[in-house]
């Protein structure tokens, strides 16, 4: 019984203990709550319908640089959720700054205004106020005009899909110099986001705080996302839980088919497990994989780099006999952020459209066979022929990049 008691007591001191530390670091994060970079006003002199001076508005941005070593030219304008009425500025802005910052990413967490104080279309106001300020201001920040994008989570979701089809080139007349600026994304990452307020899956929160108990159904239905895709919307990443059920799957689903009626290139993830609101996905080791292909997606897309893509073709022979079925795989020796390429081998030829190309300058080649298609099994595994020496290639941005290998 000794040895029980002194167990349980030692217990309660660490319980104690624990408990202590906890009330400390709440205190601590409490009076930490503005701790982060400065934020700018995106309209210095007042935002248009401002009904007010105070905080909420004010739309603003924090602008979080990535270590220079590190910078891609990249910018991602984030956006977190909260239904249009609360903003969960950590876990889907902060934090999630702080994670495009580690892959070279420069990002602009935006403090949109919010119902029921502001309607629409006051959020998409500010939300296409920060993508021309952004824009306006890239050499300031050090990134790409071209590679800029939008990117929100639920009600911020609804906001990055609104911003990525209701878009302009800009007031060329304007007086503003930012307001001559073109708002439309270059790319968005919607993040288990509200798409539609017309569907029976709508998230109907969101839509009250955005338009209100009584809106009118012309603006209900341009705010439905889903139908307002075109062939100019911007190339999207969308990720999505199954187990959702505040803002069910099927508002990914429907903006991905959209997208791909309209020939847009996006990429669609869904996991099977997730409650609504996972951010980064923190604790669960599955679902916080989706920010590694975004990682990945950004990459192959062309956003985390400004080399240019090239087409290549050529053949690949073994023996004098060409390679059934194979791949090739084109990998940037000095670009590490630089798209890598690859394409089937077929019947001993090989080409890769410019869209998804190998990029310009020098690049590790690998080649592999993965045996044949005939009526009886070859019982070979997969070979790859550029493992005794490796290969490399430069490519050029004129004339034709053919190249031929022989084993």
């Amino acid at each position: 019984m000794r040895d029980v008691s002194r167990v349980h007591r030692s217990s309660q001191s660490s319980i104690t203990w624990l408990a202590t530390v906890g009330i400390l670091l709440s205190v601590t994060a409490n009076s930490r709550a503005d701790v982060g970079p400065e934020p700018i006003l995106l309209w210095p002199n007042g935002a248009p319908g401002a009904v007010g001076e105070e905080h909420q508005d004010k739309p603003q941005l924090r602008i979080y640089l990535p270590a220079s070593d590190k910078a891609t030219g990249a910018g991602i304008i984030v956006c977190p959720g909260g239904g249009y009425g609360i903003l969960a500025t950590d876990h889907e802005g902060h934090q999630v700054a702080r994670w495009l910052n580690s892959i070279g990413v420069t990002a602009f967490v935006l403090k949109y205004r919010l119902g029921p104080r502001y309607r629409h279309p006051a959020p998409l106001q500010d939300a296409q106020r920060a993508m021309r300020h952004v824009r306006n201001h890239a050499n300031k920040y050090g990134i790409d005009p071209h590679r800029i994008g939008i990117m929100g989570f639920s009600a911020g979701g609804h906001l990055s899909a609104t911003l990525a089809t209701h878009f302009d080139s800009g007031d060329k007349a304007a007086s503003d110099p930012i307001e001559r600026v073109s708002c439309r994304p270059d790319f968005a990452v919607l993040c288990y986001a509200v798409v539609s307020f017309t569907a029976e899956w709508s998230h109907k929160g969101s839509g009250r705080n955005l338009v209100g108990e009584n809106p009118d159904p012309a603006v209900m239905e341009s705010l439905s996302n889903e139908k307002q895709v075109t062939a100019d919307t911007p190339p999207t990443f969308l990720f999505h839980t199954g187990e959702d059920t505040a803002v069910p799957v099927e508002n990914c689903l429907a903006f991905y088919q959209a997208l791909a009626h309209h020939g847009v290139p996006a990429e669609l993830h869904v996991y099977q497990y997730g409650p609504h609101g996972v951010g980064l996905g923190v604790g669960d080791p599955v679902v916080r994989s989706w920010n590694d292909r975004l990682a990945d997606w950004l990459r192959t897309s062309g956003f985390l780099s400004d080399a240019p893509r090239v087409s290549a073709k050529g053949k690949v022979t073994v023996d004098g006999k060409p390679v059934r079925w194979g791949t090739i795989t084109f990998i940037p020796v000095d670009s590490p952020n630089a798209p890598i390429a690859w394409t089937f081998i077929k019947q001993g030829n090989y080409e890769v459209p410019q869209h998804r190309g190998v990029i310009v300058g020098e690049c590790r080649v690998e080649i592999r066979s993965m045996g044949a298609f005939e009526p009886l099994p070859t019982i070979d595994d997969v070979k790859e022929f550029s493992v005794d020496a490796e290969l490399r290639v430069k490519t050029s941005a004129t004339g034709q990049n053919v190249f031929d290998f022989e084993f």
